[in-house]
């Protein structure tokens, strides 16, 4: 079924100083005008950072990548979409070596300062010819223009409708960094520690136990913190380059500090953007959960509401079913006293104290149909574990799109 596209969303953040990027058409995909392979170049040797998928089935390039990270001297990342190198064995292993070796050789690298990603149908070897000949062409493209983000970020998508991108800048020491984002996802988004694939580029100078550190931390609050179907990948990796192109020390004190919530925010952004584009979606679920013993059992309770096809179908149909969602809540597996729940939908009260409240059934369904993002308060006790949590509404699409996508 051809995906319905739509335009990427405006600005379009800088590329980090001594960032080069593109994306093109190599032959993955059937369709001649999407982007399948994309090539991330830093002309300085930079700090890496990565956080992947818990599935025990990861693909060959987790494998690859886990084994370079955390570390130093990575000189660019080169992905392939159409084919995840997923479930391929020795071979599979074998390819993420090549497709890192081909990369290495065209930007005066060796194989091991390239890490790579791979996204697409599970089961297949890649075509390292295609790839090969793909990445050829994008370093012949690399730019550090709009256009090449995009197309880069267009090059990481399957059934993504349009490229994911973040930016964010930060000062430490009188000196202003940049940072940089860019992610796919849409579906088989359920994840336990990273998701999908994520590319975060920044100019500052960091130690590489401190990107991987700062990095962890924010998968935590955003990339852990979204679910389009409760499906974990075998491919979800997140990275992180930083090459100090913009000067000074390696970042420390404020200065990490300030990295660090400039890392957040924009790994946040790019998580919203992923349940926003949730294959078939036409809801943003954002559920706040409060009152837990910690944001563990917070997470617990917010990912069963996230998950349950009850909740996000009567999120579609604009139905304030309340029921839905405590009931969610309830066998989650979190302990609480219900006589303690308080739940309110885009403002309103609709449960409190064990029972329903009075409300207009109608304005809260009016409230639902008339905006993108829909709010889910869930207050649980006194207690001060809480987390912010995304997800999409359950469409007919979404199971078309899923049906008729081959794996």
């Amino acid at each position: 079924m051809p995906i319905a596209e739509t335009p990427v969303r405006l600005p379009i953040p800088p590329l980090p100083r001594g960032f080069r990027v593109a994306g093109v058409h190599a032959g993955l995909k059937r369709n001649p005008t999407r982007e399948d392979v994309t090539l991330v170049v830093s002309d300085l040797p930079a700090t890496a950072a990565g956080v992947y998928t818990t599935n025990l089935v990861f693909a060959a390039p987790v494998a690859y990548d886990r084994a370079l990270t955390p570390g130093r001297g990575v000189r660019g990342i080169a992905i392939n979409s159409g084919n995840a190198n997923a479930c391929t064995g020795a071979r599979g292993l074998d390819d993420a070596r090549g497709m890192a070796a081909a990369a290495a050789g065209l930007v005066a690298a060796s194989a091991d300062e390239i890490l790579v990603l791979s996204t697409g149908i599970i089961g297949e070897f890649l075509p390292l010819e295609k790839i090969g000949r793909g990445l050829e062409r994008a370093a012949a493209a690399l730019g550090a223009d709009d256009e090449s983000a995009v197309r880069a970020a267009r090059g990481m998508m399957t059934t993504d409708t349009r490229p994911k991108l973040a930016g964010a800048t930060f000062a430490a020491a009188g000196t202003t960094y940049t940072l940089f984002g860019m992610a796919k996802g849409a579906a088989m988004i359920g994840p336990r520690l990273a998701t999908m694939l994520g590319v975060l580029l920044t100019d500052a100078a960091v130690e590489p136990a401190d990107g991987q550190r700062l990095l962890r931390e924010a998968a935590e609050t955003s990339f852990n913190c979204v679910s389009v179907d409760g499906h974990m990948s075998t491919n979800d990796t997140v990275l992180l380059l930083a090459n100090g192109a913009a000067g000074g020390s390696p970042l420390s004190g404020a200065g990490l500090e300030a990295f660090g919530r400039a890392l957040t925010t924009a790994c946040e952004a790019l998580a919203r953007e992923i349940a926003d584009d949730g294959e078939g979606a036409t809801h943003v679920l954002r559920i706040e959960v409060r009152g837990c013993a910690d944001r563990e059992e917070a997470r617990t309770i917010a990912r069963s509401i996230a998950d349950s096809p009850l909740v996000k179908t009567a999120i579609h149909g604009a139905d304030p079913n309340w029921g839905r969602i405590v009931s969610a809540a309830g066998y989650s597996g979190v302990r609480f006293d219900p006589a303690q729940v308080r739940l309110r939908l885009n403002g309103t009260l609709l449960f409190e104290a064990g029972a329903p409240v009075r409300f207009d059934a109608d304005a809260v369904s009016a409230s639902i149909k008339g905006a993108r993002e829909t709010l889910i308060e869930l207050d649980v006790g006194p207690g001060p574990g809480q987390i912010r949590f995304y997800s999409s509404d359950l469409t007919a699409e979404y199971v078309h799109l899923n049906a008729d996508y081959h794996t």
